[in-house]
């Protein structure tokens, strides 16, 4: 069965690049991007994890834990990571899992028989501190991740769980956001000292409150 947004993200340990690890333990109090890759020694997968690892700071800032996976051997993980490193003119600074029985794959559902039925697609799972799945998106092996928009979806999760706020079309982060209908406006004058212009009865506009 599929996972959905809500669920807890299933439990394993794996041995990775950086030592073997419990995913729940790894997850701690952070969040976590974890995302599937098709295979070692490919193009557009060397590219991806190259501006994963470039994108350090930008994921430390969020307190996210980037991990990746293949059903690739540990040893050909860490013969691949060199590549990577050269390609991309970056150290590697997060975890590959390494899957060859495909343990982890199934679990998660990266495995789609239809598109191929021994390699992952590009999965992409972000997890919170709760360890409850927030997102999921799956790229197809010929279309490399967009990261600007996996951090901007971060910035709205992680926002919007701490504020009764939602984002709208193509927000990016210190634009307006959009007061959840279920707070009346007389709440709203409270919970948004800023204030808010109503667009429609039921759509309301703030300055993102956090900033």
């Amino acid at each position: 069965m599929s996972l959905r947004l809500g669920d807890i993200a299933p439990d394993f340990s794996a041995d990775t690049t950086l030592g073997h690890i419990n995913f729940h333990e790894f997850i701690g109090d952070s969040w976590v991007l974890l995302f599937s890759h098709p295979a070692d020694f490919t193009p557009v997968c060397t590219t991806e994890l190259g501006k994963t690892a470039l994108l350090n700071g930008e994921f430390q800032k969020r307190h996210v834990k980037p991990i990746a996976i293949s059903v690739d051997s540990l040893e050909s993980h860490n013969k691949w990571v060199p590549d990577i490193e050269e390609v991309n003119s970056v150290k590697m600074n997060f975890p590959i899992i390494a899957d060859p029985e495909k343990k982890v794959a199934l679990l998660y559902d990266m495995i789609h028989p239809n598109a191929s039925e021994k390699a992952t697609v590009r999965s992409v799972f972000v997890i919170g501190p709760d360890k409850k799945i927030k997102l999921t998106l799956t790229y197809p092996a010929s279309t490399g991740r967009n990261f600007t928009e996996i951090l901007r979806v971060i910035d709205s999760l992680q926002l919007t769980a701490n504020y009764q706020v939602a984002t709208p079309a193509d927000w990016v982060n210190g634009d307006d956001v959009i007061i959840v209908p279920a707070v009346s406006n007389e709440d709203a004058v409270a919970k948004f000292p800023k204030g808010f212009t109503s667009v429609k009865p039921y759509l309301r506009k703030t300055p993102q409150p956090n900033l």
